[in-house]
Formats: C-alpha cells, structure tokens, sequence
C-alpha cells in the first residue's frame, strides 16, 4: 500500500502544480456535493466554509452560482466571521436546478499595503517596499477605468513625489485604493472548490401548503350511486373555502377484478365488492386511464380546472403496482417476477397477503422499457394540469429509479412536486429526499407528546437534515387512523392547529363529507375523520373541537414556538 506522501507528491522532475489556498467543510453539502440541497424561489442559501492559507496573507472568497440553463455565473462576496470560517448568500429567482460553488485567492495588494504600514510606522527602511507597492498601483491603473483610474493616479502622484512616510501612509489610507485593486487586479493563486455543489431551487409550494384527500366515490349524497368527478367538483369551493390549496386523490385509475378484496379482507367479496384504487387496472385501461364509474378524461379535465380556479392544485397518488388484470401483464409479462411454475407472484408483507395486486420487478431484463413507461405515465398527467404527485410506498422500490425520474421530469417540469408517502426506516426516507423528493412523509403521526415532539421537529429544521429533507404532516394514510387523530381534542390534534412562522410544515385533513361542510375553520389543522363516522360522532366531534379552541389556542400556541425554538 502507498504511503500518503507517495500517493500525492508528483515524481522527482514532474511539474507540481498546487494552490495554497485550502477550502473546506463548506456547507450546506449533502454527502459531499453527491445530492443536491433544497431551497424555495426567493429564499436565501447561506453558504460557509473553512478558507485559508500559510502566512498571513490576506484572502478574499466569493460565492458563485448560476442557473442550470444559464453559462454565466453570478457571484457575491464571502466575509470572515471568525476562526477562518467564511460566509456569503444567494438566493435563487427561478424554478429551476443551480449550481453553486467557491473561490477565493489572495489579495496581494492589501496583503502588502497591511506590512508596508506596518514598516512605516516602525521606522523601518521602505524603500523596495514602495517600489513594489508602487507596482501593483500601475498594474490596477492599466485595468481600470473611470473615477477608479482616477483614483488609482491621484494616489501613484503622491507616491512619487514625497518621501515622508506620514504622507505615503496618508496616501494609502483611503479605503477605496485597496477596493479598486483588488477589484480589476488578477486573483492571485485563484482557488475554486471541485466539484461545484448543487442547489435545486422549487416553487414555494414546495415548502408550505395545506393538503385535503378526497376519495371521489364517495362524493355522494344516495348511497345507491358511488360519487364521480362531477359530484366532486361541487365540492371544490367549500374545500377552498376551509383554506385548502392542494387536493389529494387516491389512485383514480380502473380497478381490477381478479381477487378483488371485500370486507373484513376477504378474498373475491363478491358482486358489491368496490376493491381497493390502489388495484390499478382492468379491461378499461391501467395508470393512464380513469375508472369509468368515476367519469371520462374530460370530466377530470374540467375538475382541474375548477379546482385551478378556486386556488387549488390537484395531487395525483402514483402507485407502481398493478392488478391481475392490468394491460401491463398482459403487454409486458416480463416487468414481473414469476413462480417456477410460470405464475406471476402476488403481492405478500407475511403475513399478509395482497392477492389482487402484482408488485413490479424492477431486476426485470426490459428495465429500460419499464423505466420509459413509467416516465410517460408521469407525462400523461402532467399534460392534464397535474404537478404534483404523492408516491406511493416509494420506499420498496430502487432509489436509483427514483433519482432518474425526478431529475428527468423535473429537467423539463421544474414545477412538479413529489411526496414520498414513506414510513419506514429513518435511513431510508433521507436516501429517498436526498434522491429528489420534494416533500416526505414524517414520523409527526406517532409523535404524541410534548418531548417528542420538541425532539423531533428539532431534529427536522436544522441543518444537515433541513437542507434536504421537507417534512409534510400527513395526518395519516387512506387505510390507517391513528387513534391519537380520532380523538377529537387530543395532544396531537392541538399541536397541528398552530405554529411559528418560521416553521411550516405542510398539513393533511381527511374529513367526512358532512363535517366539512359544517365546519369553518382555516388550515393548516389537522382533523382526520373515517368516512364511515356517524353523524353524531361527528357532531360530537364539533362540539369538543369549539370547547378546545378557546381553551387549547394560547397554550398550543406558546407550546409550538418553545418546540420550534
């Protein structure tokens, strides 16, 4: 094994080029530059790093950045804060990916400008000092132009013609000399940070919204009859009128017969049997098509653009599994895993048993084909209005996937916004936003009391966390409620109705159609109700919730700040 010096030093009469200038723990970095850190349009990147030489030469840094589309790069100067440690900021303008990075060098006239005064006033010899100085005024002279060229000459004239050294200094003392040289001079030993870091830069969407899940089946008001887009358009201004801006549907697609689940999971439930939308695909198509029952691709049209109207965004759930009876299995067997026996295996968590959906093989041979479908998938939808996608369990699937897709829909539709629906292993869902998911899912629902909560929000909003991962409250998911959320009143029902200005995680209701419609009040508050709770439930529920505002308001409010700070 080569020793360290052996491995970097060059071989005796080779040319060692190096710089003297060291930069380094620069945040914010994910991983060393590998992932991209977040921010929102408009909001400041505040950029550190440890920059400094031998000697005491003084040294200048700047941050520079540019625009993904953009050749040039903008820049701004660092300051030193103490300890070597620098620090400068950009913000970035567009919806778009950035690329930003360091350089510093030496600035040679201040740093002899500092030991000229430095001999002048011990009463040292200063003559080859001034020659030198006198130099470096002549070059910044042939650089510059207008009131700095002027400036520049007033100052060499009086360094020629005097020799008392309370004048030279006097000469010198003028701040903006040493501005105007180290502004038109070269950069000296000019050091850049390699690789450059990348910044992706979203819509403020991205950061804060207020989201409501609708199942649009059961927008009805007969019993009879399951809801479609029409009846669910009607919906649309009460929810904007609660403080909605993002409605959330589960998958929309056609569902599958084979194996269709009943009650109580029951395997084949029988005629009256709905299933599952998160079983994609029958004979009337698969992730690029609409369950019949629910409307045509026109009514979603018009839905979008009434929500569009009302200051609402659609979410569309995006499921990468299909049924039995998808046309992927059909079209594609291949993008499936197979039993020796040649059958196509079914969904399992032992012991649970998911017989009416097929998980994709992502190990499968045509992954290139696969791959290009579910990015045409994406495109269909996003031609439809659709910017914003929760993704379902993303976590069982290869990151690697997940970085292409993003990045390539987002080269294109810098716009779209992608949840990643995760609860599971902490490393994991920081692979998954560190991969490029705008959004993830939290630990928020488990956390209960007034220390956990402290500890984990503390834990989201500080760097190196907060610089990649974006917490979104999901109350819950469409097939879990948490008991904590069912109960009206309860620690984390108070603690998601307030919070500091400085922290605003994005929020998610699921209400039952008659308690939204009666209730007013303004998002973000988490209330998650099942669809299936009596109307007394309900109004119970109301009464408990009217009793806790005036009694719960100044302490949540008080509680929350302390946990955000």
């Amino acid at each position: 094994m080569l020793s360290h010096s052996q491995s970097v030093l060059p071989a005796v009469g080779q040319d060692w080029n190096f710089s003297c200038i060291v930069i380094e723990d620069v945040t914010p970095s994910i991983d060393g530059g590998r992932f991209p850190v977040k921010r929102t349009v408009g909001e400041p990147c505040i950029v550190e790093a440890d920059i400094f030489r031998e000697g005491h030469q003084t040294l200048r840094a700047v941050v520079q950045w540019r625009c993904d589309r953009n050749e040039g790069f903008a820049e701004a100067r660092m300051r030193p804060i103490g300890n070597d440690r620098w620090r400068g900021e950009f913000t970035p303008s567009e919806n778009a990916r950035y690329w930003y990075g360091i350089e510093a060098w030496t600035d040679v006239f201040t740093s002899w400008l500092e030991d000229f005064r430095k001999k002048a006033t011990a009463g040292r010899d200063i003559a080859s000092d001034l020659l030198e100085g006198l130099a470096y005024l002549q070059a910044a002279f042939g650089r510059a132009s207008g009131d700095d060229a002027a400036l520049i000459a007033a100052c060499i004239a009086v360094l020629q013609r005097t020799h008392d050294r309370a004048a030279l200094v006097d000469a010198l003392a003028d701040r903006r000399i040493a501005e105007v040289a180290d502004r038109v001079l070269e950069r000296s030993g000019a050091t850049r940070l390699d690789p450059m870091l990348e910044l992706v830069a979203d819509r403020p969407s991205a950061r804060f919204s207020s989201w409501y899940e609708m199942f649009v089946r059961s927008q009805t008001s007969d019993a009879k009859h399951i809801g479609t887009f029409r009846d669910a358009e009607a919906r649309l201004s009460d929810i904007s009128a609660l403080g909605f801006n993002v409605l959330y549907l589960p998958p929309i697609h056609p569902i599958g017969h084979t194996n269709r689940k009943g009650p109580r999971n029951s395997l084949n439930g029988g005629k009256g049997a709905l299933g599952s939308p998160w079983v994609i695909g029958n004979e009337a198509g698969g992730h690029t098509a609409i369950d019949p029952a629910l409307g045509t691709l026109a009514d979603f049209d018009r839905f979008v653009a009434t929500a569009r109207r009302l200051g609402i965004e659609i979410a569309l759930d995006f499921a990468i599994q299909s049924s039995p009876d998808h046309p992927w299995v059909r079209e594609h067997p291949e993008w499936f895993s197979h039993r020796p026996d040649g059958s196509i295996k079914y969904a399992e968590n032992p012991p649970k048993e998911y017989q009416d959906i097929y998980p994709i093989d992502f190990d499968t041979a045509d992954r290139h084909g696969l791959l290009l479908e579910l990015l045409h998938t994406l495109e269909f939808w996003i031609a439809r209005g659709v910017r914003i996608f929760r993704v379902d369990n993303p976590h069982t699937k290869p990151i690697p996937v997940w970085e292409w897709l993003i990045r390539t829909i987002q080269s294109e539709h810098p716009e779209v916004i992608f949840l990643a629906e995760a609860f599971t292993r902490p490393k994991v869902m920081k692979a998954l936003a560190k991969a490029g998911f705008t959004q993830s899912y939290t630990y928020f629902t488990w956390r209960n009391s007034k220390w956990e909560l402290t500890e984990y929000i503390n834990e989201l909003i500080q760097p190196p966390m907060s610089d990649f991962f974006r917490p979104n409250f999901f109350a819950n998911t469409p097939d879990s409620c948490r008991p904590s959320f069912r109960r009206a009143g309860g620690p984390p029902l108070n603690c998601a109705w307030y919070w500091p200005r400085r922290f605003r995680p994005h929020t998610e209701s699921t209400a039952a159609s008659n308690f939204a419609r009666t209730t007013r009040f303004r998002a973000p508050r988490n209330i998650s109700t099942r669809k299936s709770t009596k109307s007394r439930c309900a109004t119970g529920m109301r009464r408990r919730i009217s009793r806790s505002l005036s009694r719960e308001s100044m302490r949540s409010d008080l509680a929350m700040q302390r946990c955000a700070s």
